[in-house]
């Protein structure tokens, strides 16, 4: 599946099941999918769960939002159905980012959910990497990195740049991207956050 199509109301509902699944997971320590009767949030898909919050610690708002990021947790593959890995994602945000402590309940109402679903990986070369578009992907040997889609866009970032900051997301060197052996994929996303 190329381009995942999803109404507003689909949208909401996904919205809607990771807030309730990370609301009922850090309240009771259960993780319990709520399954969906929806075909299409039933299709196999990957998808990432970014948290981001509101206002920092003297309760002002951020005047650049990608400071206020708390977790970003993603499944790449479409192997599992969407509602699912949603689910899962939300709480892997919540609890398992490795950059952040585990997201507390009262931490709940100051956290805007987002969530990214994301196309079959497909190899790119870096001329046809369009930014805004194309999210990546790097392999090399054991090291793979990921950037989804806007993130050039809110860092405004160009091509270059871009690669080169998924270089060091993967822990490589700069320009690790023209080496041999360097394995590059590229994605489209279905964005979309609570209101």
């Amino acid at each position: 599946m190329t381009n995942f199509n999803l109404t507003a109301e689909q949208k909401t509902e996904l919205l809607q099941l990771a807030r309730r699944t990370i609301t009922a997971y850090l309240t009771t320590g259960k993780l319990e999918i709520i399954a969906v009767d929806d075909p299409a949030l039933n299709q196999d898909a990957g998808a990432f769960v970014t948290l981001w919050r509101q206002h920092d610690e003297r309760g002002r708002a951020f005047a650049d939002p990608t400071l206020g990021l708390r977790g970003c947790i993603g499944h790449v593959e479409a192997d599992q159905p969407l509602f699912q890995v949603v689910q899962l994602m939300a709480v892997s945000a919540a609890t398992n980012d490795p950059r952040f402590a585990p997201v507390a309940p009262a931490e709940l109402p100051d956290i805007r959910l987002e969530i990214s679903v994301l196309s079959p990986l497909f190899p790119i070369r870096p001329e046809e990497i369009e930014v805004g578009k194309h999210g990546l992907v790097i392999e090399t040997g054991r090291h793979r990195g990921l950037l989804l889609p806007e993130v050039p866009m809110r860092r405004g970032w160009g091509r270059e740049e871009f690669l080169e900051a998924l270089c060091y997301k993967a822990g490589l060197p700069e320009g690790c991207w023209q080496q041999p052996g360097a394995k590059l994929y590229g994605f489209t996303a279905v964005t979309f956050e609570e209101g």
